[in-house]
């Protein structure tokens, strides 16, 4: 028998519930995006070499948050099913929370590693030195945020299993006014701080980090309803059974991203060739679509959670349609999107452009040519990252991998080569590439959805059979 409430058909009232968990993941996904344009901001104010710095150093520490945040989105997948389950379910998402935070640890140590010598990851890569140089006093003090972070976000994970997006949304948008501050203190040395450059922007943003976790802990540690989970009762113990369950789910997870994130770094590298009109105007058109971005993944993180929560509640119909759902929202709000680029490109990317700058006008023409091809991949954007979400409510995580490795790299960063430089299309052709790489993702991804769907996950569901409370 279908689920029904007082309040109407299942399709609605799964809407309304869907809408209500995915909108405030969506903001709190813009408030982490807003930390970053915060630090642009602040340091486009002290110089350009500063911006640059950061700018590459930003590219370099989200590559390397790519498997923290495969392994949170897994654990995310555990905690929904858990929940659903109902029986056990507090004893086994604290054990859930355990193993994610020593997986969480595991992804973070070589990140910071890393991170630490990100100023020879990025001179190998063919950076400028001295770039690299002041990347390095920034990358210093933000590294020390890397594990927090990723609390932070197994902690998101927890309250999404919950259906209690607001106080990580809550969170998120105090840790932007606080990054805000403290930047402009440690930046420029006011209040009788030393001006510590890059070097304080990178303070800003640990320090941001930690208060996101600590913060969020604390919440959960008061509430009467959450607090009984004892989430952080025995953290030193390893849960070896569950933390193998979330590096099977979170590796691919983790690989995805990395595949996605990289894609868009190659692009944004094959530009160079083309001249600095070229980086820019493909910088705004990126800073855009992952803007429209935000929403589709709040969706995509919504539906893990509802998807999840059906099937360990053993309700596969209503696993099919909060999938579905979410894929219906995400192209109707993605719809809507690609249509303004379309429609009105040049005022968009005039937005992002000081008409007196040098180069602005060549700039602003071909960034709104790539707006409208923005505009043609929205859908396809959209639906692929939903898409991974619903899949991974059923535990499916490595056909989703592979099938972002053959469209992103194999279907689309092939093509797009073919058509900037063989075909002569040059930075057109380079984003006609993503357009047909980004919709064959989406398309493998819906089919894999709709194949499983039909069968209710059942199959992922038995492959993957609950641990022991």
């Amino acid at each position: 028998m279908e689920r029904r409430d007082h309040q109407g058909s299942p399709l609605l009232a799964e809407i309304r519930a869907m809408a209500a968990l995915a909108w405030p993941m969506a903001l709190t996904n813009l408030s982490q995006m807003a930390m970053l344009a915060t630090d642009s901001a602040l340091l486009g104010h002290l110089s350009t070499e500063a911006l640059a710095a950061v700018t590459l150093s930003g590219t370099l520490v989200w590559a390397m948050l790519a498997p923290g945040f495969g392994l949170s989105f897994a654990a995310s997948a555990l905690f929904a099913q858990e929940r659903g389950r109902r029986v056990g379910h507090v004893r086994a998402m604290r054990r859930t929370f355990r193993a994610g935070a020593w997986s969480v640890l595991l992804a973070a140590l070589p990140a910071m590693a890393l991170l630490w010598q990100g100023d020879a990851v990025l001179i190998a890569l063919g950076q400028d030195p001295a770039l690299a140089a002041l990347s390095r006093e920034f990358l210093h003090a933000v590294v020390w945020g890397v594990f927090p972070f990723g609390l932070f976000l197994t902690l998101r994970g927890f309250m999404a299993a919950m259906e209690r997006p607001g106080p990580p949304l809550a969170i998120g948008v105090l840790a932007v006014g606080l990054n805000a501050a403290l930047g402009w203190v440690l930046i420029f040395g006011h209040l009788g701080a030393p001006a510590l450059g890059v070097r304080g922007a990178g303070i800003a943003g640990a320090v941001s980090n930690t208060a996101m976790f600590l913060a969020l802990a604390a919440y959960i540690l008061q509430d009467r309803r959450l607090r009984r989970f004892r989430l952080f009762a025995g953290l030193w113990r390893l849960e070896l059974a569950r933390l193998g369950r979330l590096l099977r789910l979170g590796l691919p997870i983790a690989a995805q991203m990395v595949l996605e994130i990289g894609l868009f770094s190659a692009v944004g590298l094959v530009m160079g060739a083309f001249g600095a009109p070229a980086i820019a105007a493909h910088a705004i058109a990126l800073q855009i679509a992952s803007t429209t971005f935000a929403v589709p993944l709040g969706l995509g993180q919504a539906a893990t959670a509802r998807v999840g929560l059906a099937i360990g509640a053993g309700r596969p119909r209503d696993a099919a349609r909060s999938g579905w759902t979410a894929i219906s929202l995400a192209v109707a709000f993605m719809a809507v999107m690609g249509a303004v680029m379309l429609l009105v490109p040049g005022p968009l990317a005039r937005l992002f452009l000081d008409p007196a700058a040098p180069g602005a006008i060549e700039a602003g023409a071909l960034a709104a040519t790539l707006l409208m091809l923005a505009g043609l991949f929205q859908i396809g954007d959209g639906v692929q990252v939903v898409g991974a979400g619903a899949l991974r409510g059923l535990h499916d995580t490595r056909t989703p991998a592979l099938i972002a490795a053959a469209g992103y790299w194999g279907l689309g960063f092939t093509t797009a080569l073919l058509l900037g430089f063989p075909a002569g299309l040059g930075p057109l052709g380079i984003w006609a590439g993503l357009v047909i790489g980004l919709t064959g993702v989406a398309a493998a991804m819906t089919w894999r959805w709709a194949r499983l769907s039909r069968r209710g996950g059942l199959t992922a569901q038995r492959r993957l059979a609950p641990l022991p409370a």
